[in-house]
């Protein structure tokens, strides 16, 4: 892979450098510059650069700060690796660093990560979308200081889907969120409460919603939290659940329905096209 002179804007990932994308990896081995967020990136995550990569820490500079530095090497004829935790398309500040970049004429790329809520769904052993049971992803957060909920997307409405709902950057108004779940969710719903999610120091409880406060109170997680507020933690649920997708009864394009199987059906194969 030949790196030309850019910015290239990298979902970092969760905090695992196994869970990096193998572009995401190449970039990070071949760039001349790092800029990462040392708050929310883990230095293992640059465990591949090169040895006289120039590092540029980010987690004490603001944006005025961080663009000239990107454009100045980029001009330089450098190629910049810029990680964000997660993933670009979610609460990584990325859309103002493209609309700086575009102005001065910087090429750039986004190169997608996986976000907290996928790594730790692996981690927990589950699916978020069960058939009958739930099958729509709420990602969101609660109004905080640096940013407030646009109208219609309070917790609270949001909760009222009763989805499966991954709250992020809730941690320091934990009694506030859990209060608006309770307005819809059931105090016994499981939620996850995941912390350091990829990191050496990660740790996940399961526990009902209505101690969903109090275990973060009690473990002092003030950041890097996320919580999935979700039926499919329960295995109650989850004994008869089934996807018709695989089912011998269910038939597509690439499967056409057996004719031994058509005798055990109940009623008509459901047919679509896969």
């Amino acid at each position: 892979m030949n790196l030309k002179p850019a910015v290239y804007l990298i979902g970092a990932g969760s905090g695992d450098p196994e869970l990096l994308t193998v572009k995401a990896q190449k970039i990070i081995a071949q760039a001349d510059v790092i800029v990462f967020a040392d708050s929310l990136v883990p230095r293992q995550i640059l465990q591949g650069a090169r040895q006289d990569a120039e590092l540029i820490r980010t987690g004490n500079k603001t944006l005025e700060e961080i663009v000239p530095l990107m454009i100045e090497r980029v001009r330089a004829n450098l190629t910049v690796a810029r990680l964000h935790s997660g993933d670009l398309s979610l609460y990584s500040a990325v859309n103002e660093q493209i609309q700086a970049l575009t102005a001065a004429d910087i090429p750039f790329e986004l190169i997608p990560g996986i976000s907290a809520f996928q790594a730790a769904a692996a981690k927990l052993g589950t699916e978020l979308t069960i058939p009958e049971l739930v099958q729509t992803i709420i990602l969101t957060r609660i109004s905080g200081n640096a940013s407030k909920m646009p109208p219609g997307e309070e917790l609270a409405a949001l909760a009222a889907h009763k989805a499966s709902l991954c709250l992020y950057l809730a941690a320091r108004h934990v009694e506030a969120a859990q209060e608006q779940l309770l307005l819809h969710y059931a105090p016994d719903t499981p939620v996850a409460v995941c912390f350091c999610i990829g990191w050496p120091s990660e740790k996940i409880w399961v526990v009902p919603l209505e101690e969903m406060a109090a275990i973060t109170q009690s473990e002092n997680l003030i950041r890097t939290t996320l919580y999935i507020v979700s039926p499919a933690l329960s295995s109650n649920h989850l004994k008869n659940a089934r996807s018709r997708l695989y089912h011998p009864e269910h038939s597509h394009l690439f499967r056409p329905l057996l004719e031994q199987t058509k005798g055990l059906a109940n009623k008509p194969a459901i047919k679509d096209k896969e």
